[in-house]
């Protein structure tokens, strides 16, 4: 998220035993990705950069809004001018050696900052603003590239941008807890959720050709590959340039030839009809403008008996109507990370099922064994915070901010108001797909 740090306080060393996994596909040795530590010229001795609040609120993209350090700075001036009023002229009281006209203007200050910094987090900074079919790579893909340049999210989250997979023997551990972080690593959490997903898509072995829609650095497209084995061919799709660089430097550092990366719109992809045996989409749904073409394109490059797997952030179904504290906080997850708006996993039935190109489909609610990785998130970065603290006061404010969302994030799928969407389907045979084509087309002619 081009500084859609969403999630910048993630994925962290924290230690996690290499013997806790049983999938035969072997993981590549962990290394910290080299964040980079730049200090202003006019720093103080303890810190990296003298930055004002106003420094540390202003936006660093165009979708992060142009309010923040406005709001700021109106508060600061008036805390200021509360304090600077009227001295009294006679001998003041003190309170600790100092009047009390000064501690309560100290107070009033403090109390007028904090009350600026809640109004701050909550309210949305970071709204879809356009997609690539305006020109340029969009907002997601301007969120993404930021991400992936800073290291930050790559260093806390590894390869993999989504949720982890938690057991029920690991949450009766306490994993994803701040005192049972280390239960289960944060990391390998990802890979089993990747391994739970393939198991669940009921994908037959070794498919020939995989399509990975929302690749991020690539994570699931090289696990996918090394899993599947040389005769599968994986090929990844994102609109960021810079994921695309570092998902193919991480597949040649890896020695993973089959799997591949490219930039593309996932709305109008390039690839011709009845392409891919697996289409696999990933925390990819949820910034999608249009989630009825997203099903559509996905279907259309599926060949015909393939399988499709899709895992996504959803909203309860509707009715009941949202209330209005529902709807704002939906808004607030809407406009925070760049999603132009969520669906439920019944509406994605429903649209898979519209497409009349499907023999089946199913779904599922994984909340329960995804919902510790918000929390999970945090903790990691508690436990080892330096990568965040290095990088500075404007990183310091952005982390923050995330922490807020992902702690958001977690009451929203805490009480139903978010659910995690699954879904999965296997597409007709084509002698069946064409005859209902040739059905549509005779009924036409009447």
């Amino acid at each position: 998220a081009s500084a859609m740090q969403a999630l910048s306080a993630r994925h962290a060393l924290l230690g996690g035993s290499p013997g806790i996994r049983t999938s035969p596909t072997a993981r590549p040795a962990r290394r910290a990705r080299p964040v980079a530590v730049a200090a202003r010229s006019d720093a103080g001795p303890n810190l990296p950069g003298a930055l004002s609040v106003a420094d540390l609120a202003a936006p660093v993209l165009k979708s992060h809004g142009k309010t923040v350090a406005n709001e700021i700075a109106l508060v600061s001036a008036k805390s200021a001018a509360v304090v600077a009023k009227d001295p009294a002229k006679d001998p003041a009281p003190t309170v600790a050696g100092l009047p009390v006209t000064h501690v309560a203007g100290g107070a009033l200050a403090a109390a007028g900052a904090a009350l600026a910094l809640k109004n701050i987090f909550d309210r949305p900074s970071r709204a879809y603003v356009s997609g690539p079919e305006d020109g340029g790579l969009g907002t997601v893909g301007e969120e993404y590239d930021a991400w992936t340049e800073e290291g930050i999210l790559e260093y806390y989250w590894g390869e993999h941008i989504h949720l982890g997979w938690y057991s029920d023997e690991d949450m009766a551990k306490g994993a994803g807890t701040l005192l049972g972080s280390n239960v289960k690593n944060f990391i390998e959490a990802k890979f089993d959720f990747v391994d739970k997903m393939l198991e669940w898509s009921e994908c037959p072995p070794e498919p020939a050709r995989v399509l990975d829609v929302g690749c991020g650095i690539g994570g699931t497209s090289r696990h996918l590959a090394k899993r599947l084995g040389p005769n599968s061919q994986v090929q990844g799709i994102t609109l960021s340039p810079n994921q695309v660089k570092r998902a193919t430097e991480l597949a040649k550092e890896q020695d993973v030839p089959n799997a591949s990366f490219q930039v593309m719109n996932a709305l109008a992809m390039d690839f011709p009809d009845d392409t891919f045996d697996l289409v696999w989409a990933c925390e990819s749904g949820e910034h999608m403008p249009d989630k009825k073409k997203y099903v559509e394109e996905m279907i259309r490059v599926l060949k015909p008996g393939g399988t499709i797997v899709i895992a996504t952030w959803c909203q309860r179904e509707t009715p009941p109507e949202f209330t209005e504290e529902e709807k704002a906080n939906l808004k607030f997850l809407y406009e925070e990370w760049a999603h132009p708006y969520f669906v439920s996993i019944e509406e994605y039935v429903r649209l898979m099922e519209g497409t009349d190109k499907m023999a089946t489909v199913g779904s599922a609610n994984w909340v329960k064994n995804t919902i510790r990785s918000w929390r999970h998130s945090i903790w990691v970065g508690v436990w080892d915070p330096w990568p965040v603290v290095f990088k500075g006061p404007r990183i310091w404010y952005k982390t923050i901010r995330e922490i807020v969302t992902l702690e958001r994030m977690h009451r929203a799928f805490d009480c139903d108001l978010m659910t995690y969407g699954m879904m999965k389907g296997k597409k007709k045979p084509a002698a069946t797909v064409n005859a209902a084509s040739d059905t549509v087309a005779v009924g036409s002619e009447k």
